[in-house]
This record gives structure tokens, C-alpha cells and sequence, in this order.
């Protein structure tokens, strides 16, 4: 669980500073930094219960939340929902 945990939290922050770097429209936002910094944030706090478990576990569930809001936001664009 540890290892497909770092797995998925490296695809999470490397797609996120991959957009936010890469991004076009307009100048990139203090919020896509607290993004990446708050997602890295959460990893560290889950290293200090030395349990590589939890870590694995906050990883893979920030890469399903992750993903899967680029799911529902490509098969929905024009829902109010998905709006910004």
C-alpha cells in the first residue's frame, strides 16, 4: 500500500504542478500554489504517524478524489457543478 501510495501521490502533485506551470490563460494564482502545497502538506502530516499504511491510504484516496473530479469534469463540462 505504501508504494502504489507514492505512486499515486507523485501522479496527483506532478499533474497539478504540470497544469499549473503549463498553464495559458491568465497568470498563475497564489491558489494553484496552495493547492500543491496543501496536498504535499497532508502527506508530510501522514508521515509523522510513522505508519507507511496511512500514508498509502491519504495518497491513493487524494489520487481517486483527484481523478475522478477529472472524470466527472470531462464527461459533464457544461454542469453548473463543475463550474470553476
Amino acid at each position: 500500500m505504501a508504494v502504489l501510495g507514492a505512486i499515486c501521490f507523485g501522479l496527483v502533485i506532478g499533474w497539478i504542478t504540470y497544469r499549473t506551470l503549463r498553464r495559458r490563460e491568465g497568470a498563475v494564482g497564489l491558489t494553484d500554489l496552495a493547492t500543491v502545497l496543501a496536498a504535499v502538506g497532508g502527506g508530510a502530516v501522514t508521515a509523522l504517524f510513522d505508519l507507511p499504511e496511512v500514508f498509502g491510504a491519504y495518497a491513493v484516496g487524494l489520487a481517486i478524489g483527484f481523478f475522478g473530479y477529472l472524470v466527472v469534469a470531462t464527461l459533464m463540462p457544461d454542469s453548473k457543478w463543475m463550474d470553476h
